[in-house]
């Protein structure tokens, strides 16, 4: 595999993308003059200075050993100081076997840097353990992404480390003879710091580039703030940066091709932001602005901007719901009635469930987007009206199974996916 500077800078020139923007490898690849980073589901960035290696993010707890192992191979300088570029546990999880592994050698325990937000955060997590679990068991269909045994009940990780240091806005570091200066931005959460390195021309960024669409969306998720995303990459390249360090995907050299990409990312955001305040200001429902808002499919085409995890759709729901609040302008939903009583209502007036189970399967095998999402309407009344009706749950598992074969985001995948899944385990239960 060529090394990954290459890959980017050829996906970018030629706007193809003929290979992998991430190999979860955990190889380690210098991509600057002692700046290395190490391939996992979040990338580490290791930094040399004259007082050790300044360490930014550690990725997730199952993949902290082998980054440990490949900074150490690469260098045998302590870690000096880490850096948190925010509070996901992809990117502080294994923050505890860093610091174990520096005991373990006599070391001197590290500085560990974020923003002020991330003990929040933390405190958040551990508030609403239960809750993540099953946010990760839909999205990923399996709780081993934290370390966990897949059998076990879901929890999620709390074996947090916190700072030693916090900042709210900027903050400047002198490690060594190396100069960071760290700045807050909001975006994919409200914790985020990115990273200038002057004498490299070089800028740490965490999610804000994530090499795919904006995880600005999520609808599992806390507030994302995707003008204020927009406003960060705006700000980055500003500062003109020549090596631009992203914790997904690939690494991007050369003022040119971060510009556009950045500026590419930004203005897809503030698109998505800018048509759904017009509408809300017109005073359209939060169902026609769905329905409304599109971001060109030739920008969705480009390798940085595939919608493959979150898509715009899901923003356009995070914009009302940061300006708008939770009412979406239909009246019946203020107060609505239980879904199990609106389901049963609605079998009844169709004539019974086999009905909607019928109509779902034809919608369905139909195949275009608006009668899918129509049929994923009916197949989940059915269920609801008669939770007990394996055909209603056979018919669920089909549906949603489909559905998940269309889908391009992960987020969709995963949630579809779930729910066929949980509609299988049904129809297998059945003794007959």
């Amino acid at each position: 595999m060529t090394d990954p500077l290459t890959r980017s800078s050829r996906y970018i020139d030629t706007g193809v993308l003929d290979g992998p923007v991430d190999e979860l490898s955990l190889a380690l690849s210098e991509v600057g003059d002692g700046i290395a980073m190490i391939d996992g589901f979040s990338h580490v960035i290791a930094l040399q200075t004259t007082d050790g290696i300044v360490q930014f993010d550690t990725s997730l707890p199952v993949f902290a050993r082998g980054a440990i192992a490949a900074r150490r191979a690469w260098s045998a300088d302590p870690v000096h100081t880490l850096v948190y570029t925010h509070g996901h546990v992809d990117h502080v999880g294994g923050a505890s076997m860093l610091l174990d592994d520096a005991t373990a050698r006599n070391e001197r325990r590290p500085d560990v840097v974020s923003h002020e937000g991330v003990p929040r955060r933390f405190a958040r997590y551990d508030r609403t353990n239960g809750y993540n679990a099953w946010i990760n068991f839909r999205q990923f269909g399996s709780t081993g992404l934290t370390g966990q045994d897949d059998d076990a009940p879901p929890t999620f990780w709390d074996r947090w480390v916190q700072p030693s240091v916090t900042f709210d806005d900027d903050l400047s570091l002198r490690v060594g003879d190396t100069d960071l200066v760290l700045h807050h931005g909001r975006g994919e959460t409200d914790d985020h710091a990115w990273i200038w390195l002057s004498e490299h021309k070089a800028a740490v960024v965490g999610d804000f580039m994530i090499w795919v669409f904006p995880n600005a969306g999520n609808p599992q998720k806390v507030q994302r703030y995707p003008l204020e995303w927009a406003q960060t990459l705006r700000r980055i390249a500003a500062y003109e940066p020549e090596l631009l360090l992203p914790a997904h995907g690939l690494p991007i050299e050369g003022a040119s091709r971060i510009q556009t990409v950045l500026g590419d990312v930004a203005g897809v955001l503030e698109l998505v932001v800018g048509e759904t305040l017009r509408l809300m200001n017109d005073g359209a429902p939060l169902d026609e602005i769905i329905h409304s808002v599109r971001v060109p499919p030739e920008e969705l085409a480009k390798p940085w901007l595939r919608p493959v995890y979150d898509e715009p759709e899901f923003v356009v729901r995070n914009v009302w719901r940061m300006y708008g609040g939770w009412y979406d302008g239909n009246p019946s939903r203020l107060k609505p009635a239980p879904d199990a009583a609106v389901a049963a209502e609605t079998a009844r007036l169709a004539g019974g469930v086999d009905v909607l189970v019928d109509r779902a399967r034809v919608l369905s095998a139909a195949g275009d987007e608006p009668s899918v999402r129509l049929a994923c309407h009916l197949v989940e009344a059915a269920v609801l009206a008669d939770p007990s009706s394996v055909d209603a749950h056979r018919a669920r598992a089909e549906v949603y199974s489909a559905r998940r074969a269309t889908e391009l985001s992960l987020m969709a995948k995963g949630i579809f996916g779930h729910a066929a899944r949980t509609s299988q385990a049904m129809v297998d239960a059945d003794p007959a």
